[in-house]
């Protein structure tokens, strides 16, 4: 089977260190990105990092047009992806509570995060399906944190991983060839969250390693929603 991913959102972050990872392991990794200076970067410290880097596609997640280009342009030019990583997004707002968040920003996050996340997935799923491929969505839990619950964004994530669990369910009903799971990395220093770094967090790098072994495991993780770095309390 063909070893080639397309990773959104990669040109920085986790996105950037899943690429990475998946690439020194063996993959062929197209770069999802929405900036082509930022592309051309990460292109070339992953090329220079060794990894193979067969080109990248502007994904904008907020214009659906935008992704029905993008799906297509994948069907021509890497129609041997087997692998998608629906890694990037956007915060919202996380600097105020629930009864503070504006409805724009509870609106544009959903958009984003499971709207967009949701309508290249399902561009991408007949072409994944030739490919008996996988789609591995980069996640938060859904089940409320005491330590970390910014509105927008949780909601956008429970979002996500319920449309896994229930894709997950109707591949196995209807025999799709396709496998799909959910990471939830943990606390990690990223762009996204300003880049806080506390006692818990991780960097992209580990992270990065992490998610490409658990990827690269040969095991089914249908259905499964994996916490890498569970959010713990700290003593």
């Amino acid at each position: 089977m063909a070893k080639t991913v397309l990773v959104t959102g990669a040109n920085k972050g986790i996105g950037y260190g899943i690429s990475k990872y998946l690439g020194l392991s063996g993959w062929k990794v197209v770069i999802g990105a929405r900036d082509e200076k930022r592309a051309e970067k990460a292109i070339k410290e992953l090329k220079q990092a060794g990894v193979d880097i067969q080109g990248w596609v502007n994904i904008e997640l907020r214009n659906l047009d935008s992704l029905y280009q993008a799906a297509n342009e994948v069907k021509e030019k890497y129609s041997d992806v087997s692998l998608l990583v629906n890694n990037a997004g956007i915060p919202g707002d996380m600097s105020v509570d629930s009864p503070n968040t504006e409805i724009s920003s509870i609106k544009e996050t959903l958009d984003v995060n499971f709207i967009g996340t949701f309508a290249l997935t399902k561009a991408l799923l007949p072409l994944l399906a030739k490919n008996n491929g996988r789609i591995v969505n980069v996640t938060v839990p859904s089940e409320i944190s005491p330590y970390w619950h910014p509105l927008a964004y949780v909601a956008s994530k429970a979002a996500q991983n319920a449309m896994m669990g229930v894709m997950a369910i109707e591949f196995q009903q209807n025999n799709t060839p396709v496998e799909i799971f959910s990471v939830h990395p943990g606390p990690t220093t990223t762009d996204l969250n300003g880049n806080m770094s506390l006692p818990g967090f991780h960097n992209i790098e580990t992270v990065g390693q992490k998610t490409a072994e658990l990827i690269n495991d040969g095991q089914n993780h249908q259905g499964e929603f994996i916490e890498l770095y569970p959010i713990v309390k700290e003593d």
